[in-house]
């Protein structure tokens, strides 16, 4: 147990002032105040700390510079790119020096601003984009204030006027005075209307990017972000190079306080906004090496360092780390030659020590020499809850978090802290599933750090292994300093030695190695370890480790988990070889080493080794014998050590971890485990092992504490190993309020040892003293099935499945839905291209590679979607390609998801959309397999789509609709069979296509608490199953024999006329209109098929489409009139009074022909609406062109318009009869937005254009200015960077 003088275990103590102010950055605990106080100049001075973070903040307090005065922040990167903005586009400046930035807005440049060039780079952003939630939910609601008090007023304005024309006008009988008065009465309804709809996507920036014949600069125009007329302009902007040249950075505004940094890339035509995407990154760097001169209590660890900052937290992603942040990160580390990195990031994974980026970790450390030191994770208390890959690898330093008495009492505020320091309860817990130990040594896991100025405060208290992390990476860089200023080698080997054997032992037990690593570390007594060994050549040792008679798995310890390996002895081949850095001399280094070393085990009784091995530099092989035979039930932890003979006092040069988790039978039946009388302090954990009987498959837990009075706070988590699995963990946070029981559910895999491990959480119930009892009775159950998983392969048939009880009585109350689709695609194209070298190419020398797939999507109506791609989702680190992303867009180029690993479901409306994929690698081979990459676009099905399956005690049950099965009882040994069918085929949802694949879930037990939904919904019960069905190929189409079939009473010389038709209009379809050559071609074969063809709609609607998509049109007018010249042709070839008659008439769905003319007619029916929106438009075109006014001023006025037919309205009523708009209230402006709501398809940039140009018209700026920043949300110049 760490004693109370050397890391704050302090017992009966009162804080005063500074004692206080040190526990809220905790350093005493790891012994670095007293190391710096020793020696003030080993403060971390010489030593260069890359944070692999959310972005660091250089404005934050204790950031600015290191106790020398040295710059604190040598460079700030964003590796994510989501900052990234493409200044490709260059402009040259008018003579009034206004250049047109790629948001459409003019901009001035300072004259005073060196351009020898006179190219100006310009791109554009959506600053919330670059902003974190936090901040942007700040702004939005400052902004809203705002803007609701602008709308007020408008709003008072139109009721004014409202008020004062009905004070003029008692009596209303007059029909222009009854439109006057419904003008201004929507004029206060549509006011109102925007208020409900206010959906603030904040302002654009404009960027400028130019080479000032030295470096290249950018200027940002902040107009948008500033309430002062005036304020934000590109002019006033303090120009930036890149901050690693100059160190320089800006904010946005004072609103939101957000610290810019700009980076320049690739010759001026990437500019990179750096801004954090969490306060995170900013509290770990302060916890390393923050300097506060005047608060020195508040200093981070090492406040000499200097700092890198890495962002690998992805902005667009929230702060998720991408493979593209992290591999950035490392070439930045080496490129800026670091001594030591942070990382306080992690995921679980599957695989330990393995994937792309670990390899490239791996060839940092061992060749570059950095330092890497990471979090272990936060999803203790159970075993193995070690997170990559800070706990998992072998070339990092994993970190767990320890609490000291003076930091619960000081930085936690407790009112009575805890008798002695302990491991946080949420702390990870080793061995990974190959055995390692997990977490190398612990270190103060809270403190009170710097934080980001947007925040609008100084500082913040954290805690986590993020924390405790970075707090073991600045002592690592006092040793550092140390060992740089005395002129001994740095090696991450020799460093990692010190560290594991000089700490202090957190807990009692030899199983307390698993939650504290080797202890809790010490700089004093690491320092002094260093300088004895500085002499010794720096060695790592890699184990590997395989059963006797196996050549895999290989393994890096012994860990005996499952109950047949726990129930006989074993023999296990280590192999131990010897590694040097790869710069290691031959002759010198490699050839004379010989180590004679003394093995020792701390269980002589259980783990036997030989006594002595000679190592040398191609290592050796040995035997460890493992029999846990004569070992009671729950935790065992051993070591095996290896010790220099001749220098002992060096403590262990390696050691082989071995774990025991000796599980418990469960022998009564029914299967029910009880543990009574467990008696819980806070902080205390206690672990049970169960061997799960076979045939089970849940267990239904019911806790019931007593012996206290106050609130208590448990961690309850169950974890399962499995191969090639992430642990199976369940977990829980359970608080009692007053002593009470409480019932959980959940899944378990039979066969296998299930850690059940309650915790009492560290702060919870300090200062009452009562001992809390607690009872945990535990009911295993289980349907075995002989299908985990069902496949429908798209037949009528149904699947067969068995189902048996292997433990107890149980109810077999079959569930299946299936609630989404599966729709496979492959790309349309596929382009590999070299990255630039400037922030993509390796350490190796290597050069980075991507590659760009895309895939068209079209969904028929609006859908939540999910991208879903099998080979790649759901590993980071566990994964040997680089990095993913992709991103979802309309044909406008607005984007409307973005994802990578851990793809998030997206709502998308009706239209065509396209998916690019990202994928990167050095390796052009692997790249190249991926181009036909298949990726699935999974759609949620509505609930009232969700197809429930039915299930059947006969195998002809969906034919003949007999025979159905709802639940019966299952009696232990005896195997029930029952089918499950497929989905009548007209409960297909509508479109889907033939190699789509429903997927649902299925469940067959019925729990007895915890699940109330009747059975209707299977994924929530705790166990389910995956469910599939392939949709088959469409039903053959018939058109003999079909009377309502056209096709049949149609000669082969009709048939041959139509096809030659069809084909003509593909022909004309297919024509481009780039020039007055193109455009004249195509006009000429459009008035020759109209002649030949007068009256057939689709070819008068394709005229139509091809006369709306001309650009650069001189005579606009002449345009309009052409286009409303060929609406009316559409409209007049559609005969509307059959149409409305069909429409009122309901179709057969199961008559073939009905449904082929049901699809004519709609088809008819939408070429009419869009000659209908296109005349609208064209009218509101030429009336704007014009100048005409949309709102009458006077009664004369709107006299005189009275007398002409209002045609925009006329065709607007006509427009209502055949599709679903509101209602025209206030002229052209309303028309237009009821049409821009209802149309159903990507928003067409001219009608947002005439509106903005009609509210500016009206005089609303409020309106005008907020319509503007959606038009680049809905219309972007260009589609992001990845």
């Amino acid at each position: 147990m760490p004693s109370g003088e050397d890391n704050g275990a302090l017992r009966n103590f009162k804080l005063n002032e500074s004692t206080f102010l040190a526990s809220l950055m905790p350093k005493k605990e790891i012994a670095a105040d007293r190391f710096v106080e020793a020696h003030p100049e080993y403060d971390g001075r010489g030593v260069v700390i890359a944070i692999f973070d959310s972005g660091v903040d250089p404005a934050a307090a204790g950031l600015k510079v290191t106790s020398e005065g040295k710059p604190k922040i040598l460079d700030v990167i964003d590796c994510t790119g989501s900052g990234d903005i493409d200044t490709s586009t260059i402009v040259k400046a008018d003579d009034n020096g206004c250049i047109r930035g790629t948001s459409g807005n003019s901009l001035v440049v300072n004259s005073s601003w060196n351009n020898p060039s006179g190219e100006w780079h310009v791109g554009c952003k959506l600053v919330y984009e670059l902003f974190t939630t936090t901040l942007t939910d700040r702004l939005k609601k400052e902004r809203k204030k705002k803007w609701d008090e602008k709308n007020q007023e408008a709003i008072a304005e139109a009721v004014k006027q409202l008020d004062e024309f009905d004070k003029r006008n008692p009596k209303v009988d007059d029909t222009i005075l009854k439109r006057k008065r419904e003008d201004l009465q929507s004029r206060v309804d549509v006011l109102r209307k925007q208020a409900d709809g206010y959906d603030d996507k904040g302002p654009i920036i404009d960027a400028v990017v130019w080479h000032d014949g030295e470096v290249w600069r950018a200027a940002l125009d902040t107009q948008g972000l500033e309430d002062e007329s005036g304020c934000g302009k590109l002019a006033a902007f303090v120009p930036l190079t890149s901050y690693r040249i100059e160190r320089k950075y800006g904010i946005f505004s004072k609103l939101d306080a957000c610290t810019a940094v700009l980076n320049i890339y690739n010759e001026g035509n990437v500019l990179s906004i750096v801004t954090d995407s969490s306060p995170h990154g900013t509290h770990v760097a302060g916890i390393t090496s923050a300097y506060h001169p005047k608060e020195p209590l508040l200093n981070g660890v090492a406040p000499g360092a200097q700092l890198i900052s890495c962002k690998i937290g992805d902005s667009r992603l929230g702060s998720m780390e991408t493979g593209t942040g992290l591999v950035r990160a490392l070439i930045a580390a080496v490129e800026h030659k670091c001594d030591l990195i942070n990382m306080s990031y992690g995921e679980p994974t599957l695989l330990p020590d393995y994937g792309r980026f670990v390899d490239l970790v791996n060839e940092v450390v061992n060749k570059h020499r950095l330092i890497f030191i990471s979090s272990a994770g936060n999803n203790g208390p159970a075993l193995s809850t070690v997170g990559a890959p800070g706990g998992t690898t072998s070339s990092i330093i994993g970190v767990g978090a320890y609490v000291s008495p003076a930091m619960a009492a000081g930085a936690h505020n407790l009112v009575e802290a805890p008798p002695e320091g302990l491991e946080y309860t949420w702390s990870s817990r080793g061995p990974t599933v190959d055995g390692d130990l997990g977490v190398s040594v612990s270190a103060a896991g809270g403190a009170m750090a710097p934080v980001p100025t947007w925040t609008l405060q100084h500082r913040m208290f954290m805690n986590g292994t993020s924390m405790s992390s970075p707090c073991a990476c600045g002592g690592v860089a006092l040793l550092v300093s140390a060992m740089k200023a005395e002129g001994i080698p740095v090696s991450p080997y020799s460093v990692r030695e010190a560290l594991e054997n000089t700490s202090v032992p957190v807990g009692g037990s030899p199983e307390d190695k698993l939650s504290a690593g080797q202890g809790l570390m010490q700089v004093d007594k690491a320092y002094d370890y260093i300088q004895k060994s500085r002499d010794i050549p720096s060695v790592r040792y890699q184990i590997k480790i395989t059963q006797s008679g196996k050549s895999t798995p290989t393994s890096r310890g012994i860990y005996l988990r499952e109950a047949d390996s726990c129930q006989r002895s074993t023999e296990w081949t280590v192999k131990v070889e010897p590694k040097f850095h790869d710069d290691a001399s031959n002759l010198d280094e490699l050839v004379p080493f010989e180590e004679c070393v003394k093995l020792q085990s701390t269980g002589e009784a259980v783990v036997r080794a030989p006594e002595y091995l000679l190592l040398t530099h191609n290592g050796r092989e040995f035997n460890i014998i493992v029999d846990p035979t004569s070992l009671s039930d729950g935790l065992h932890y051993y070591e095996v050590s290896a010790l220099d003979c001749r220098s002992p006092w060096r403590g262990p040069l390696f050691r082989i971890p071995v774990t025991i988790t000796k599980p418990q039978a469960v022998k009564s039946r029914p299967p029910i485990i009880v543990f009574q009388g467990m008696s819980f302090v806070p902080g205390h954990i206690e672990r049970k092992f169960v061997e799960v009987p076979i045939g089970a498959t849940w267990v239904e837990v019911t806790v019931k504490t007593s012996g206290f009075t106050t609130a208590r706070r448990f961690f309850i988590d169950s974890v399962q190993i499995s191969p090639l699995q992430r642990p199976i963990k369940w977990e829980t946070v359970a608080t009692f309020s007053s002593p009470s029981s409480k019932s959980f559910a959940f899944a378990v895999e039979g066969g296998r040892t299930m850690e059940l491990a309650i915790a009492q959480f560290w702060s919870s119930g300090v200062g009452s003293h009562d001992t809390t009892r607690l009872d945990f009775e535990i009911a295993f159950h289980g349907i075995s099935i002989n299908k985990e998983e069902i496949i429908l392969d798209g037949s009528e048939a149904p699947v067969r499945i068995d189902a048996e009880a292997l433990l107890s009585l149980e109810n077999l109350a079959p569930a299946a839905v299936l609630n989404k689709v599966r729709i496979p695609y492959r790309p349309v194209d596929a382009k590999l291209s070299t990255l630039p070298a400037e922030r993509d190419k390796l350490p190796s020398g290597k050069q980075i590679l991507a590659l760009l797939l895309t895939y068209k999507l079209k969904f028929e109506e609006g859908a939540e979607i999910k991208p879903h791609i099998p080979l790649l989702n759901n590993r980071i680190y566990d994964n040997k390609f680089e990095s993913q992303f992709y991103m979802i867009s309309d044909t406008n180029k607005r984007v409307y998801a973005m994802g990578d690993v851990y793809p998030d479901t997206a709502k998308l409306p009706k239209g065509e959309y396209t998916l690019q994929l990202y994928l990167r690698h050095d390796n052009v081979q692997y790249l190249e397999k991926m181009k036909q990459l298949v990726l699935f676009i999974e759609k949620n099905l509505d609930e009232k789509d969700a197809i429930r399956l039915s299930f059947y005690s006969q195998p002809d049950g969906p034919v003949t609709g007999n025979s159905s099965f709802n639940s019966s009882v299952l009696v232990p040994g005896t195997k029930e069979a029952f089918y499950v069918g497929p989905p009548a085929k007209d409960k297909l949802p509508k479109g889907i296509s033939a190699g789509s694949v429903l997927v649902g879930a299925i469940s067959y037990g019925k729990v007895a608490f915890g699940v109330n939904n009747e059975g209707k919904n299977p994924e929530k019960n705790p166990v389910s199953y995956c469910l599939s069905f392939i949709v088959p190929p469409a039903q053959f189409d018939e058109d003999k024999g079909k009377g309502s079939s056209s096709s049949c009473t149609k000669s082969v010389e009709e048939q041959l006329e139509e096809e030659v038709r069809d084909a003509k209009i593909r022909v004309l379809s297919s024509l481009k209109q780039s020039t007055d050559e193109e455009r004249s071609d195509w006009k000429k074969l459009s008035i020759s098929l109209k002649s030949e063809y007068p009256k057939y709609t689709p070819l008068l609607a394709k005229i139509l489409e091809g006369l709306v998509s001309q650009n650069n049109v001189e005579d606009k007018i002449h345009h309009y009139e052409e286009i409303i010249g060929a609406a009316d042709e559409v409209i007049g070839s559609v005969d509307t009074d059959e149409l409305a008659k069909y429409f009122s008439l309901k179709s057969d769905p199961e008559d073939e022909g009905a449904e082929k003319m049901k699809k004519k007619m709609e088809t008819t029916r939408d070429q009419l609406a869009e000659a209908l929106y296109q005349k609208g438009l064209a009218l509101a075109e030429i009336e704007s062109i014009k100048g005409e006014k949309v709102v009458e001023e006077d009664a004369k006025a709107a006299s005189d318009s009275s007398v002409k037919p209002d045609l925009f309205e006329e065709n607007f009523k006509e427009l209502r009869k055949w599709v679903d708009v509101k209602s025209s209230r206030y002229g052209t402006l309303f028309v237009l937005s009821d049409m821009i709501q209802e149309d159903g398809q990507p928003p067409k940039k001219k009608f947002y254009d005439l509106k903005l140009s009609l509210l500016e018209q009206i005089g609303w700026p409020h309106l005008v200015s907020y319509e503007k920043q959606w038009m680049h949300v809905r219309f972007p110049a260009s589609l992001p960077l990845f």
